[in-house]
């Protein structure tokens, strides 16, 4: 059996038959495709606003822009990545069948568990590039904070928008190949 879920919340069951004589199969394609587009749109739109604010940040703590541009153009080609797995890996998780529920301890977790990926990257990469290991340090932390809400407030939106979705109504659709 093969499971496969949209943006890991279930709700209810559709039970088809899928495989490649089946027209379910290109169901089954349609719906993993349209959330790499989702997942690639996401990790656009969070990486502006990522980079947006460890620029101002980086800017602030350390006084010089040119420092925090080095920083921001560095995380984005890494950041992108590591969110771009992290959503993938995400997709596949279930955490029960409460769909309202579930959706905001999903969100709160996904925040943490990206958060300290985040702040990693970001803390290496300041200290790369200033030498310092306090410099990425600060940066690193007082990140923290700011990110989070940012992230939070993004995995909601995302909630809310239909994008990469084909079928939102079916949040799970087992499928029986024979």
């Amino acid at each position: 059996m093969v499971v496969v879920k949209n943006n890991g919340v279930t709700n209810s069951q559709i039970p088809i038959r899928v495989n490649r004589f089946n027209p379910g199969f290109k169901s089954h394609l349609n719906i993993i495709m349209g959330t790499h587009k989702r997942h690639i749109a996401k990790t656009i739109t969070w990486r502006f606003i990522g980079t947006l604010d460890t620029v101002v940040l980086s800017w602030v703590i350390s006084g010089d822009p040119f420092f925090a541009l080095k920083i921001g153009g560095a995380e984005v080609v890494t950041k992108m990545l590591l969110y771009y797995f992290h959503e993938r890996i995400w997709f596949k998780i279930n955490l029960g069948e409460n769909a309202k529920l579930i959706s905001r301890l999903r969100h709160i977790l996904k925040t943490l568990s990206w958060r300290v990926l985040g702040t990693a990257d970001t803390m290496l990469l300041a200290w790369l590039i200033s030498g310092s290991p306090l410099m990425g340090l600060k940066i690193g932390l007082v990140e923290v904070v700011t990110k989070m809400l940012l992230y939070y407030f993004h995995e909601r939106l995302w909630y809310k928008v239909d994008y990469g979705l084909n079928n939102r109504n079916n949040f799970k659709i087992n499928t029986l190949d024979e």
